[in-house]
């Protein structure tokens, strides 16, 4: 009797809202060991104070994730002038405070026209991009930043579809944006801020859509490995 050859798993895509505080990794790491997946990647990484829509693959989906990483984006959020932090979210406390008045709706309208389109953006000296090797985030905790500030960032090109402001509780403006891969929502709020002749950081983020997956569509962490678990054979979850 000839052995049959086990079918290769084909992998998946799943959609997850991740938590707040959650890195993008943490996501990955706890679906592979609950779920029991050999080969699991996100699309898309998510900053650990945004929620929102992740991408990931298993199997042999995970040749498709620069496709997805590929695709447009969507995100809601909030920012606030008047105020910056280095890292311009709230993972660093305040910094500075400028003064508001005189700023009016129209301005703040014409300053997120000029952020829109084809533009050129530095990324935030807070972020995940690496510089000789090392996360730029590892530099900025260590107060290294002179060295980043002065040319070790360079600047990217970007394309902002959508960027929609609603000034109905300024100082306080919640956004709607739309962009290519590679877009800094943080670098938009701080060039917002600047474009003002004052300042601005970002209070909250959550990414809605990428390409044509939407978040209404997505799973808790809880929710999925639920349903995933129940999948399983007995014989899995048995060698725990």
């Amino acid at each position: 009797m000839s052995e049959t050859t086990p079918t290769p798993d084909p992998g998946q895509v799943i959609l997850i809202d991740k938590p707040l505080t959650w890195t993008s990794f943490d996501v990955a790491n706890k679906l592979k060991y609950a779920c029991k997946f050999k080969k699991i990647g996100h699309a898309g990484t998510l900053d650990p104070l945004a929620t929102g829509l992740l991408i990931l693959c298993t199997g042999k989906m995970t040749k498709q994730i620069d496709q997805y990483q590929a695709q447009e984006k969507e995100y809601t959020g909030t920012l606030v002038l008047g105020k910056t932090t280095p890292s311009v979210d709230l993972e660093t406390a305040i910094d500075a405070e400028f003064d508001t008045t005189g700023i009016t709706p129209e301005q703040i309208q014409e300053a997120a026209r000029q952020l829109t389109g084809d533009i050129l953006q530095v990324p935030p000296i807070y972020s995940a991009i690496r510089v000789n090797g090392e996360r730029l985030y590892e530099k900025a905790r260590r107060g290294e930043t002179a060295d980043l500030v002065d040319g070790g960032i360079k600047a990217r090109q970007v394309t902002v579809s959508l960027f929609e402001v609603g000034v109905e509780r300024f100082p306080e403006i919640d956004f709607r944006i739309v962009c290519s891969k590679g877009t800094y929502i943080r670098s938009l709020v701080r060039d917002l801020g600047l474009l003002l002749n004052n300042g601005a950081y970002m209070s909250s983020l959550r990414r809605t859509r990428i390409g044509n997956f939407r978040v209404e569509d997505a799973a808790t962490i809880e929710q999925f490995i639920i349903t995933h678990r129940a999948s399983l054979p007995d014989s899995l979850l048995t060698n725990e």
